[in-house]
């Protein structure tokens, strides 16, 4: 359904990434970032998923071309631990961000697992976008705090996480709270990337159908 593009980041270096268009026209748009997998078949089915649901949506490829396999976690770490995750997001996803909104539409922001903490750097971080919701990943407490975002942002974690745990997970949310920020946070009684269908050993279906449709309806809301 989608296909390969290039855009500019701020700092005028290409990137590319996975964009699949709305069937109508100013349609708002969303980002999409990938796990520590890198863009995956499971990311980019995610993309075309957005755009039939009607937003312009883009996928950028924050590992320039390596998909790890889902067997080789080791691999998958290193390509996690060599990123530089605030030129990724200040850059890249602020390129893609751009892209998406260069018609004057509203821009969201998504991603899982090590997309989800960038998701969430990226709600403290870009200026241009309207909303955020993040699938099981906070940041790092030096990266960003609760106190730093500044649009909704809608979170959705697994209470068997051992990767972002629960109580991590509630820490930021207090944050988000008392510095009264615009934030929900769901919890599922499920695993860590429960949303992956192509990894039947975490995946969870009513409640990734579940967190799919609370995220859809939050970006429709502020999104339009």
């Amino acid at each position: 359904m989608g296909t390969t593009i290039s855009f500019s980041r701020p700092d005028g270096k290409e990137a590319t990434g996975y964009l699949a268009n709305a069937a109508r026209g100013n349609a708002p748009g969303v980002v999409v970032i990938q796990e520590w997998w890198g863009l995956s078949e499971q990311i980019k089915g995610l993309v075309d998923r957005f755009a039939v649901a009607g937003f312009d949506a883009l996928a950028p490829d924050l590992f320039n071309g390596v998909v790890v396999p889902y067997h080789d976690a080791e691999a998958a770490a290193k390509e996690m631990q060599s990123l530089n995750f605030m030129d990724a997001t200040e850059q890249t996803v602020r390129g893609a961000v751009q892209y998406l909104k260069r018609n004057g539409a509203k821009v969201g922001l998504t991603g899982f697992c090590m997309g989800g903490a960038v998701t969430i750097i990226g709600a403290a971080k870009i200026p241009e976008l309207t909303a955020a919701v993040s699938f099981y990943g906070v940041p790092p407490a030096e990266a960003v705090k609760p106190a730093d975002v500044k649009v909704p942002l809608q979170g959705h974690f697994a209470n068997k996480d051992d990767y972002f745990s629960p109580e991590m997970v509630n820490a930021f949310e207090s944050g988000l709270k008392k510095a009264r920020k615009s934030c929900e946070f769901f919890r599922y009684d499920a695993d860590h990337a429960f949303v992956n269908e192509q990894r039947a050993s975490v995946h969870d279906r009513q409640a990734a159908e579940l967190a799919w449709g609370r995220a859809i309806d939050f970006f429709k809301k502020h999104l339009g």
